[in-house]
């Protein structure tokens, strides 16, 4: 399984690299731009999500950045970074940690629809009937959304079409979000 988040990974890392080399070679006719690495820059926007929860016994915190290139005013692809951390009280303790490739289409600029595919890790620990018992395993989602954006603010709903209620580190296939760049 630890061969599948190299896969992963390696292949965000040539997209990124072809990315970056693609917008000046392509850029307006342009051979050779003068400054390829600002005109890269300058299209790429950052962002992402942090969620904190907590309650009687209960913790859970986790951090999601991402950032997307914008190949035109209606596209944008990316990379994006989970981890997360969740503790009940003498019952279970889970930390997760993955990564994922995003694609945006706004086909108007109020709506966006998203894809992505998101490969995580999690490693978890039970405490039942005085018993410990560890899990550790390799998951893989691919969510389909769409949401209502205004300005660089984007709230709506992903549904992942590969959920496994047994396997899944969420609790539901659809998931509501809100997703801000910058």
């Amino acid at each position: 399984m630890k061969k599948s988040c190299f896969f992963i990974v390696s292949k965000s890392i040539v997209v990124a690299l072809f990315l970056m080399f693609a917008n000046g070679a392509f850029a307006q006719g342009k051979a050779f731009p003068s400054k390829p690495s600002q005109e890269f820059w300058k299209n790429v926007q950052f962002g992402g999500g942090v969620g904190l929860g907590f309650g009687s016994g209960y913790t859970s915190v986790s951090l999601a950045p991402s950032a997307v290139y914008a190949v035109n005013q209606t596209v944008s692809l990316g990379l994006g970074m989970q981890l997360g951390y969740s503790n009940e009280k003498h019952r279970y303790t889970s930390f997760v940690y993955g990564g994922s490739l995003i694609g945006l289409v706004n086909p108007i600029p109020e709506i966006q629809l998203s894809l992505e595919i998101e490969e995580t890790n999690a490693s978890t620990k039970y405490q039942i009937f005085g018993s410990n018992i560890s899990n550790n395993y390799w998951n893989t989602g691919l969510y389909l959304g769409v949401g209502y954006r205004t300005g660089n603010v984007t709230i709506g709903g992903r549904y992942d079409v590969l959920y496994n209620a047994n396997k899944s580190i969420y609790a539901d296939a659809f998931m509501p979000f809100v997703r801000v760049y910058f």
